[in-house]
């Protein structure tokens, strides 16, 4: 493979060679559903991922109870698993735990996956049971309140980790008003609100064949993963008449950012902080030079950032930098757990090393071993169909083409120090938001020119 293969939404098939000897194959269905394979030499077991181009950010918070409240898309990840007219909830979990293989599911702000991983043998059973699921759910009412008490319980124990609850205080105090600062699962006040109709009448309305992208990676055959699909998703008695929907926009939205400082008073033993600015959009032709940054201030334990606090200091035990990317916004931040009386010392030392890289820039060094680390980390990682199903997944939903192993090393070669600085400057003129939980209030960072 030459470069990134683009996957315009019109070309019905594509099939190309990618590194390793793979093969990739896609296919677009009459219902509109895309299809991708990545057939690895040599590989017995496969991953798929059924992904559902909606998340948390395209709920509209609900209207009278019947339309997607906030934590909707979540709920029915939950939802999904409880049964449909052929299996019960209990036969979906015994399906896959009859042949060792492994099921889940993850919603994030911009789609949901629905995923299996299994012997190259039983492909065909994970792709029959998740497609039902996909298409035929019932959404029992009873199962519906059951869920509702699980997930209340899952967001306790999320509000109960003080990094989680910075965490969602920093995309908030960044991504401001836009969806994609709202909490993925919602809070206890819209899952108590949320009701089966409306909820019902979200899946009904997104997981839908044009909004569908189903990806496997390792042993796949791709004609019969597609038969497979098709199969699958005729129990929705879909129209074979559609396209699939257009993705989403990639210029950068218009945030209204305003530096801000944010402390959850909390009696523990360690302050958990975020600082963070506006990042890059997930197809900026920056991230390569992105991720050589993030690797050098506070990717690793050579990074400065870890150098510096931990180390020379031993002001934490943790402490990293950090990049998000969505389709029209992004998050580079900073986190470290420390004790109350270190944290405005911590917050000013993070803000330190990146004004330094700002000016400075890196060295050649620092640029050799950052390419060398994000490279064989990636390598690395595309030793797992997981890995390899999700790339798939993402390039098809959100990228709009796809980069092989080659072709990903062969960006992060031609990164330079000069990008990279010129990024740390764009990142260091903003002043950043800071999102604190622990033992202490904002005025112990009245002194360091935040908010």
């Amino acid at each position: 493979m030459n470069g990134a293969v683009s996957l315009p939404l019109d070309a019905v098939e594509l099939a190309f060679a990618a590194s390793g000897d793979a093969l990739v194959r896609r296919t677009v269905l009459p219902n509109g559903a895309r299809v991708l394979s990545e057939r690895v030499p040599g590989a017995r077991s496969a991953t798929v991922g059924f992904w559902v181009t909606v998340g948390s950010r395209d709920e509209t918070g609900g209207d009278e109870g019947h339309s997607a409240s906030f934590g909707s898309t979540h709920f029915l990840e939950h939802l999904l698993f409880k049964g449909t007219p052929s299996r019960t909830a209990l036969e979906i979990a015994v399906s896959f735990d009859a042949v060792g293989g492994e099921h889940n599911a993850a919603t994030s702000k911009e789609y949901t996956c629905y995923y299996a991983k299994v012997q190259d043998k039983d492909l065909s059973m994970a792709v029959e049971v998740i497609g039902d699921m996909i298409s035929s759910s019932v959404i029992d009412p009873d199962e519906f309140d059951n869920e509702r008490q699980v997930i209340l319980e899952e967001l306790a124990m999320a509000d109960d980790d003080p990094a989680d609850a910075a965490s969602e205080q920093l995309y908030k105090a960044v991504l401001g008003r836009h969806p994609l600062g709202r909490p993925i699962g919602g809070d206890p006040a819209t899952i108590r609100a949320a009701t089966r109709d409306g909820v019902w009448q979200h899946y009904r309305a997104t997981h839908r064949p044009e909004h569908l992208v189903v990806a496997a990676a390792g042993a796949v055959d791709h004609d019969r993963l597609v038969a497979d699909v098709t199969a699958a998703l005729a129990r929705g008695e879909f129209p074979d008449d559609a396209q699939p929907a257009a993705r989403r926009p990639v210029a950068p939205a218009e945030l209204g950012y305003r530096s801000s400082v944010v402390t959850i008073q909390r009696p523990v033993e360690q302050v958990n902080l975020f600082l963070g600015v506006p990042g890059l959009v997930a197809t900026d032709e920056r991230r390569s030079a992105l991720a050589v940054l993030n690797a050098v201030l506070g990717g690793g334990m050579s990074s400065r950032l870890f150098q510096e606090i931990r180390e020379k200091r031993g002001l934490a035990y943790s402490v990293y930098s950090f990049a998000a990317g969505f389709s029209d916004a992004g998050l580079f931040g900073v986190y470290a757990g420390c004790a109350p009386h270190k944290a405005p010392q911590v917050v000013e030392l993070a803000r330190d090393e990146l004004a330094r890289l700002a000016e400075f820039g890196i060295t050649g060094e620092e640029l050799r071993r950052a390419v060398g680390q994000l490279s064989g980390a990636t390598a690395l990682a595309l030793e797992d169909s997981d890995t390899r199903m999700t790339r798939l997944g993402r390039a098809e939903v959100g990228m709009g083409e796809f980069s092989d192993l080659d072709e990903s090393l062969r960006r992060l070669a031609l990164v330079t120090s000069a990008q990279v600085r010129e990024l740390a400057a764009e990142f260091a003129a903003v002043q950043p938001a800071l999102a604190a939980v622990g033992d202490l209030d904002a005025s112990a960072f009245a002194g360091l020119g935040l908010g």
